[in-house]
């Protein structure tokens, strides 16, 4: 896609997501909102390697959502590429639905992990990557982490591993949009200065507006070119983006839009374009 396209996509998710959400009257629109752009730029930006033909594909990259409760942006994008029908939007956390609240890789084509428990996605990235580095494959393994999910213990733990074992296959990307879900991330545990955290633990850093899919899908090109260590995309969001109300504001981590919420969130989002 080129980035005229890339914009549309991100548009079209983001209906999607609040659309899917109004339909269950639960689920998580602010962090699905921040990621789109990183998800959009991954799928459709000519970076991630996979077949929506062919689900299982053994040569495949991989994706790991550590943060399993954006669940919506990651089921848009997938039907959106051709993995299986947008018909299933309407059914997102319904009993016996493939789009669970959160990923079942059971259930859902396209998926590579079941997750929902914070913290440990970056963990069996590094699984993955180590398996292929040991196969002498070319796969590359990517992960997207929310920023409160980084006050986890673990993370630190695998970004040592992955540091050690120099697994330059893995890239990890921060949602970094400040807010969790009892307030803002300074509010809670601040992450204050941390392209150096990373950086202290042996990874290379890129900063970037995560926002700007153009942007996004450069950081990803950039990011499998380094060799001996591994990547992580810091990519600065907005919580709820795109949606005025939702923006920024905590109560929107994990509600429902009602139908007049629901209006004016596809409004906004329709007349976001610039093309």
């Amino acid at each position: 896609m080129d980035s005229k396209q890339l914009r549309a996509m991100c548009r079209t998710v983001r209906e999607d997501i609040v659309t899917m959400i109004h339909g269950a009257k639960s689920g998580h629109p602010g962090g699905s909102l921040s990621a789109t752009e990183l998800m959009v730029g991954l799928y459709f930006g000519d970076v991630i390697k996979v077949d929506p033909k062919n689900p299982d594909w053994d040569q495949r990259d991989r994706f790991i959502l550590s943060k399993g409760h954006v669940a919506p942006v990651l089921y848009s994008v997938l039907a959106r590429k051709g993995f299986f029908s947008i018909d299933h939007f309407s059914t997102l956390r319904q009993l016996g639905s493939i789009l669970q609240g959160h990923p079942h890789r059971g259930h859902t084509p396209g998926l590579d992990c079941s997750s929902g428990s914070l913290g440990q996605g970056l963990s069996i990235a590094n699984g993955l990557a180590l398996a292929f580095k040991k196969l002498g494959t070319a796969q590359r393994v990517y992960c997207l982490l929310g920023d409160g999910e980084l006050q986890e213990g673990q993370v630190w733990e695998a970004a040592m591993f992955a540091a050690q074992n120099k697994l330059d296959n893995v890239c990890a990307i921060v949602d970094f949009n400040h807010v969790q879900l009892d307030g803002t991330i300074e509010e809670i545990k601040n992450l204050d200065n941390l392209p150096s955290r990373w950086n202290d633990f042996g990874w290379n850093v890129i900063e970037l507006d995560g926002h700007n899919v153009e942007a996004v899908v450069d950081a990803y090109k950039l990011a499998a070119t380094v060799k001996g260590r591994p990547t992580v995309m810091i990519a600065h969001t907005v919580k709820g983006k795109g949606v005025s109300f939702m923006e920024n504001d905590s109560n929107w981590h994990g509600n429902a839009p009602n139908d007049e919420q629901l209006a004016q969130a596809l409004e906004e989002i329709r007349g976001g374009g610039d093309d």
